[in-house]
C-alpha cells in the first residue's frame, strides 16, 4: 500500500489575490500549493516486503544501509549523498567503502546509528534480526525490510526501493535492463540439454544450495539442473559418496569466504576422476557477490553461469 501525505506549510505571498482574478488561474495555484507542500513537509506511507507498514519522510534525505545488496541497490539508483552509513560487509561499490561502518547483519552499532540522524533505515529479511529492526523503530529511526528470495524478488526490491527514494525512473530502468539479459539467457539455453550442476558454497563440511534458494533458481535459469534441487533443505550436506552418485557434469565453486584457498580445493576435486565434470575439466571459480548477493549484478552473475553451462550458446556476457 502506498499512501503520499502532503501537509501545507505556507502559501506564497499573492498567490491568493490569484486564484480570484478568473478560473483560468486556478491551475497556477494549485500548482504552487502542492509546490510548497511537497517541499516543506511530505510523509510515504508503504508496506515493505514482510508486510508492515512504514510511514516516513519523503524523499529520505539521510539512509542507512543494513546489508551489501541494499547499498548496491541505493548507489545503483543514484543516491550517491543520501547513503551516510552502511554495514561492515558493504564492499561495493567502491564509493561505499567511504560511508561510515554501522556494524554487521546481525549486530549493529546503534549509537552511531543515532549520531548519524537517519530519515529511514533499510534491512534485509535475510539476515537481519528482526528484534533489530524493532528496536531501531523505537528509537524513532523508519525501518523499511526488503527481502528477494528468487530473481524476480531481485527486481521487485529495486522497484520498492526506487519508490521510497523517489527514483522510480531510476529504478524502472535498471529494472528493464536486467529483465532483457534474462530474457537473452532462458531464450538461447531454454532448447538445449540440461547439465547436472553441483554448486559448492560450503567446504568443509561440503554444503551446497537446494530448492528455493538464490544458487538454484539461477542453475535453472542458466540452463542447468541443480543435483541437489529437489531436497528438501535449502543449504543441504552432501557427503562425497552421494556427489558421486549424482555425478555432477558441471561444478561450481563459490568464493565465499574471502580467505579460502580454492586452488587447493579445485584440487581435491581433480582426485575424484570419474565425476564428469572432473573429467571433462568444468571446474569453476565463481565470484560469490555475482550469485549470492541479490542485487542488480545479479544479472551478471546468471549470464555467467549461463556461459560456463552452455559454452555453446553463450559465448560472452550479454549486455545491453
Amino acid at each position: 500500500m502506498r499512501t503520499l501525505s502532503l501537509h501545507k506549510k505556507w502559501i506564497p505571498a499573492g498567490v491568493y489575490p490569484v486564484l480570484c482574478c478568473g478560473a483560468g488561474m486556478t491551475i497556477l495555484f494549485i500548482t504552487v500549493l502542492l509546490w510548497a507542500s511537497f517541499s516543506y513537509s511530505a510523509t510515504l506511507k508503504l508496506k515493505d516486503e514482510v508486510g508492515r507498514e512504514v510511514t516516513f519522510s519523503f524523499p529520505p534525505k539521510r539512509i542507512v544501509s543494513l546489508a551489501p545488496n541494499i547499498t548496491e541497490i541505493l548507489f545503483s539508483l543514484g543516491l550517491d549523498e543520501e547513503v551516510v552509513g552502511v554495514s561492515i560487509h558493504c564492499n561495493y561499490p567502491e564509493k561505499a567503502k567511504s560511508r561510515v561502518r554501522v556494524g554487521s547483519y546481525i549486530s549493529i552499532d546503534f549509537e552511531r546509528v543515532i549520531s548519524l540522524r537517519p530519515d529511514l533505515v533499510i534491512a534485509t529479511g535475510a539476515g537481519n534480526p528482526r528484534e533489530m529492526v524493532e528496536r531501531l523503530e523505537r528509537l524513532g529511526f523508519p525501518a523499511f525490510v526488503i527481502f528477494p528470495k528468487r530473481f524476480d524478488d531481485v527486481l521487485r526490491s529495486i522497484r520498492h526501493l526506487g519508490q521510497v527514494a523517489a527514483k522510480e525512473k531510476e529504478a524502472l530502468s535498471i529494472i528493464e535492463s536486467m529483465q532483457r539479459r534474462k530474457e537473452r539467457v532462458v531464450e538461447r539455453t531454454n532448447n538445449l540439454s540440461r547439465p547436472k550442476v553441483f554448486l559448492q558454497i560450503g567446504e568443509s563440511p561440503i554444503v551446497t544450495v537446494g530448492k528455493g534458494s538464490f544458487g538454484d533458481n539461477l542453475i535453472r535459469l542458466s540452463g542447468g539442473e541443480n543435483i541437489a534441487g529437489n531436497d528438501r533443505e535449502m543449504y543441504p550436506r552432501l557427503g562425497m559418496e552421494e556427489i558421486l552418485k549424482r555425478s555432477p557434469e558441471v561444478i561450481f565453486i563459490s568464493s565465499m569466504n574471502p580467505k579460502g584457498d580454492y586452488e587447493r580445493i579445485v584440487r581435491e576435486w581433480e582426485r575424484w576422476k570419474t565425476i564428469p565434470a572432473v573429467k571433462q575439466d568444468r571446474i569453476h571459480l565463481i565470484d560469490s557477490d555475482l550469485i549470492d548477493r541479490p542485487s542488480p549484478r545479479i544479472i551478471e552473475g546468471l549470464e555467467e553461469m549461463a556461459r560456463l553451462i552452455h559454452p555453446e550458446r553463450v559465448k560472452k556476457p550479454m549486455q545491453n
